[in-house]
């Protein structure tokens, strides 16, 4: 009788870890190398700094880097009036006009960051300066492509369909005009090497019965118990403080539960703005 094969127990020690013992490195050209290999075939890195970073200034000269060397794209601004980088810590409602997610205690179920944009960034970087030491904000991370390996033929065939209004939530909008976009949940690679995601439940709206069928069993699957063994969660044990996790934004989704520490302090820069769905294919 055949022997059903089990996945292999994923931890952090599964994908590629760096310790960075100066912060002259992130311009050193053999290190821009290492990071840019590794997002290119694991599609995230979990580097470790061994120096006070405080401003973050190893991961914008790290990202300037790869835009030189490696031909990354530079990064996006992140709404009409934030610059690059964006401080992830709960903030009172009463202190801003539109508030992200993010930005509250609340958790944040299944995504990737920017699905609203037609170009959305392929990576983003999360510097932890205060991890949650209440048992809180874990991290959750799944990889796409062992998503997609329990999705029908159906389901992939709809999601690669540019059937789907995506709303611009109000805080990240650029402009007045910024309401919607519509288009595909997954396309190509540029190089047809692989197959990319973009997510966000609360702001997509199916715009036939194929495509909302489709995209309910996506969800259906992702809270399933068949993708527990392709998650990962990273608690403040496995991400303490000086820990940066790069990862590739349509290869990846990721998550966060409840805060309980309302001193938890993660800064995010997203990079690589590229066109989503030229690959897709029309139904």
């Amino acid at each position: 009788m055949q022997r059903l094969l089990r996945p292999r127990p994923f931890s952090i020690s599964s994908f590629p870890s760096v310790t960075v013992s100066h912060p002259n490195l992130a311009s050193h050209q053999t290190h821009l190398t290492t990071i840019d290999r590794f997002l290119k075939h694991d599609a995230i890195v979990h580097i470790k700094l061994a120096f006070e970073d405080h401003d973050s200034d190893y991961i914008q000269t790290l990202v300037k880097g790869l835009h030189k060397s490696h031909g990354h794209g530079l990064p996006i601004t992140h709404s009409a009036n934030r610059g690059w980088m964006w401080d992830v810590r709960p903030t009172p409602a009463s202190l801003q006009n539109c508030q992200a997610r993010s930005e509250t205690m609340e958790s944040f179920p299944w995504h990737t960051d920017c699905s609203y944009e037609k170009c959305p960034p392929q990576f983003f970087a999360l510097h932890v300066l205060q991890p949650d030491i209440c048992g809180g904000g874990t991290l959750s991370v799944l990889k796409v492509e062992q998503l997609l390996a329990l999705l029908s033929p159906f389901a992939k065939k709809w999601l690669f369909a540019p059937k789907y209004q995506i709303a611009v939530p109000p805080e990240f909008k650029k402009s007045p005009e910024d309401e919607y976009i519509v288009g595909s949940l997954l396309a190509t690679s540029a190089d047809g090497e692989t197959t990319q995601l973009r997510f966000r439940e609360d702001i997509i709206r199916p715009l036939n019965p194929q495509a909302a069928e489709a995209l309910e069993e996506l969800k259906c699957v992702l809270l399933s118990p068949a993708s527990n063994p392709y998650t990962l969660h990273l608690t403040a044990q496995d991400l303490p403080k000086g820990s940066i996790i790069l990862m590739d934004n349509r290869r990846w989704l990721h998550a966060r539960n409840h805060v309980k520490d309302p001193n938890r302090h993660l800064r995010r820069v997203r990079w690589d703005a590229k066109p989503f769905g030229a690959s897709s294919v029309t139904v």
